[in-house]
């Protein structure tokens, strides 16, 4: 991942000073578990586990032996005066400690992407409670609808990334896994209590079975879970371009004094942030066609899965730790503007009301049809005289053999539209 959509604390979990040193954790690990079964004594893992490498060396080597885990191993051993190296690596295979290493990566990432999801819904929660009673014109197809509430929107936002947040959890589980079964998986030269000793020292689950690989549905799974998290956050992002647009005007971007907008045009104030949410999530979900594809590997394994994950776990957890960092701050700082939601309220001559009159004469003995009808006609004369919709309600007779003038007026009162909000946040927040 560029240093432009990286975070250092993640970017150090993918270091290659990082990868080595998960790596190392897993030899050890499986050392201590030979040492456990009595394979060695406890002096032979005490020198294993002081044993050393070095990466520029391993680098060399792996230009000699063009296989990197056989120069990291060899790197170790040529370090060591004792019989112990003979030791290093016994039983294993290379997969058995790349695979295993990466459940090391993942559960570091994991910790970090966790924090950020439940700080960005405490976010989500904040917004949603101060706007909870801030009046809005909900749009369907683009085009005004009914009233809502502004909170309710990042209470929804809220309740999608509730639920990605379960997801997150689950795949965690299922990503965070060790595998030490050997050469196709059918432990013939590694005793399966090495593996259960390993991930329960490395304190990472354990596969039930593998080949010489895990299975990569659950890397599919993951790497799917993380997508959705990141469309979720273009959703919010998407909405907030559609608000910041100048005829609604009713959200924008927080904008620094010596901010710019366009090299062309000074007037610009754009929402440069949601945009680099929407371009960021569209890099995320592309990473599902290459772990899609890891999961058919031949036979018990090939590695044509290897070059392509070892962009895109680093790429996908660092990119969505970046987006959600990057979009809560965005948030944090949006200029909500609350009088102009009013005024675009006003912007339809009270057609808004319109489903309340049609409703009302329903109630009153009309047909469905014929209210309708009705209605629909006198909306479409509000627009194009541009003038009141409640007007002209008044003054058509069709209308006003059903409703008084009270009845009529009492279509068009805002408080309506949120008589239920605190229903739905009950639901929503407990």
């Amino acid at each position: 991942m560029i240093a432009r959509y990286q975070r250092q604390i993640m970017a150090s979990i993918w270091s290659e000073e990082n990868r080595f040193k998960s790596l190392f954790k897993v030899e050890i690990a499986a050392s201590y578990a030979w040492m456990k079964l009595g394979l060695f004594d406890e002096s032979v893992f005490k020198e294993i586990e002081q044993a050393t490498y070095d990466i520029e060396e391993i680098k060399t080597l792996e230009k000699e032996t063009k296989h990197d885990i056989i120069a990291f191993t060899r790197n170790i051993s040529n370090r060591m005066n004792s019989e112990a190296k003979k030791w290093i690596h016994y039983g294993l295979t290379s997969t058995d400690v790349v695979d295993t290493a990466y459940a090391l990566q993942f559960k570091e990432a994991n910790d970090i992407l966790e924090q950020d999801i439940l700080s960005f819904m405490a976010t989500l929660k904040r917004l949603a409670y101060s706007y909870k009673d801030t009046l809005c014109i909900g749009r369907t197809h683009g085009m005004h609808a009914d009233l809502t509430s502004f909170g309710f929107k990042f209470a929804l936002y809220y309740d999608e990334m509730k639920r990605n947040y379960e997801r997150f959890v689950m795949a965690r589980k299922t990503i965070e896994v060790g595998k030490i079964s050997g050469a196709v998986g059918n432990f013939a030269n590694v005793d399966p209590m090495v593996e259960t000793i390993v991930c329960e020292s490395l304190q990472i689950n354990q596969a039930k079975s593998s080949t010489q690989v895990l299975a990569r549905d659950s890397h599919a799974y993951y790497m799917t879970v993380l997508a959705l998290i990141g469309s979720t956050l273009e959703k919010i992002a998407t909405e907030i371009r559609h608000l910041s647009r100048n005829e609604i005007g009713e959200v924008s971007e927080a904008f620094g004094k010596n901010q710019k907008g366009s090299s062309a045009m000074p007037q610009k104030k754009n929402p440069i942030s949601s945009e680099n949410i929407c371009g960021c999530s569209r890099v995320l979900r592309g990473y599902l066609t290459p772990a899609f594809e890891n999961i058919n590997l031949w036979h018990e394994r090939d590695i044509s899965h290897s070059s392509a994950e070892r962009i895109i776990f680093e790429d996908a957890t660092t990119l969505l730790d970046y987006m959600l960092n990057r979009y809560e701050q965005t948030l944090l700082g949006l200029v909500v503007n609350e009088k102009r939601m009013i005024e675009n309220i006003s912007f339809s001559f009270d057609t808004l009301y319109s489903q309340r009159v049609m409703t009302k004469l329903i109630d009153k003995g009309q047909t469905r049809e014929d209210a309708y009808d009705l209605i629909q006609r006198l909306t479409k004369e509000a627009f194009n005289v541009r003038q009141s919709f409640k007007t002209l309600l008044l003054k058509e007779g069709n209308v006003t053999m059903w409703l008084n003038q009270d009845e009529i007026e009492a279509c068009f009162t805002n408080d309506y539209y949120l008589k239920q909000i605190d229903y739905i946040f009950n639901r929503v927040f407990s």
